[in-house]
Protein backbone atom coordinates (compact mmCIF):
# COMPACT_ATOMS: atom_id res chain seq x y z
CA UNK A 1 0.00 0.00 0.00
CA UNK A 2 1.55 3.28 -0.98
CA UNK A 3 1.62 6.14 1.53
CA UNK A 4 0.27 9.51 0.75
CA UNK A 5 0.61 12.82 2.42
CA UNK A 6 -2.19 15.56 3.12
CA UNK A 7 -1.90 16.95 -0.59
CA UNK A 8 -2.50 13.83 -2.07
CA UNK A 9 1.22 12.78 -3.44
CA UNK A 10 2.65 9.70 -3.14
CA UNK A 11 5.25 9.12 -0.25
CA UNK A 12 8.74 8.13 -0.88
CA UNK A 13 11.97 10.66 -1.96
CA UNK A 14 11.22 13.93 -3.81
CA UNK A 15 13.12 14.50 -7.08
CA UNK A 16 14.84 17.82 -7.57
CA UNK A 17 15.04 17.73 -10.91
CA UNK A 18 11.63 17.35 -11.43
CA UNK A 19 9.21 18.90 -8.50
CA UNK A 20 5.77 19.93 -8.43
CA UNK A 21 4.81 23.39 -7.89
CA UNK A 22 3.34 22.56 -4.70
CA UNK A 23 6.55 20.17 -3.36
CA UNK A 24 8.89 22.97 -4.48
CA UNK A 25 7.06 25.33 -2.60
CA UNK A 26 7.25 23.58 0.50
CA UNK A 27 10.70 22.25 0.47
CA UNK A 28 12.05 26.53 -0.68
CA UNK A 29 9.91 27.45 2.29
CA UNK A 30 11.92 25.20 4.22
CA UNK A 31 14.87 25.62 3.01
CA UNK A 32 14.64 29.73 3.14
CA UNK A 33 13.73 32.18 5.67
CA UNK A 34 11.05 33.48 3.91
CA UNK A 35 7.19 31.49 2.96
CA UNK A 36 7.74 30.53 -0.88
CA UNK A 37 3.80 29.84 -2.53
CA UNK A 38 2.43 28.30 -5.42
CA UNK A 39 1.13 31.71 -6.50
CA UNK A 40 4.95 32.77 -6.59
CA UNK A 41 6.26 30.23 -8.65
CA UNK A 42 3.64 30.27 -10.71
CA UNK A 43 4.35 34.72 -11.18
CA UNK A 44 8.19 33.35 -11.90
CA UNK A 45 6.95 31.21 -14.30
CA UNK A 46 4.88 33.58 -16.00
CA UNK A 47 8.16 35.92 -15.54
CA UNK A 48 10.37 33.18 -17.94
CA UNK A 49 11.37 30.73 -15.08
CA UNK A 50 12.00 27.41 -16.50
CA UNK A 51 9.83 24.65 -16.37
CA UNK A 52 10.55 21.00 -17.52
CA UNK A 53 7.86 19.77 -20.33
CA UNK A 54 5.33 18.30 -17.56
CA UNK A 55 5.06 21.55 -15.66
CA UNK A 56 7.26 20.24 -12.74
CA UNK A 57 10.17 22.38 -11.60
CA UNK A 58 13.50 21.50 -11.37
CA UNK A 59 15.02 23.49 -8.65
CA UNK A 60 18.29 23.93 -10.19
CA UNK A 61 17.67 25.15 -13.45
CA UNK A 62 15.06 27.24 -10.94
CA UNK A 63 17.88 28.64 -8.85
CA UNK A 64 20.03 29.93 -11.98
CA UNK A 65 17.09 31.42 -13.05
CA UNK A 66 16.75 33.23 -10.35
CA UNK A 67 20.54 34.20 -9.83
CA UNK A 68 20.26 35.87 -13.78
CA UNK A 69 17.40 37.56 -13.14
CA UNK A 70 19.14 39.16 -9.85
CA UNK A 71 22.70 40.00 -11.33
Amino acid sequence: MSEHNTEGRQGGPLNPQALSLEDAARVLTASGTKPVTVEMLRNDIDAGAPTNADGTLNLVNYAAWLVKNVL
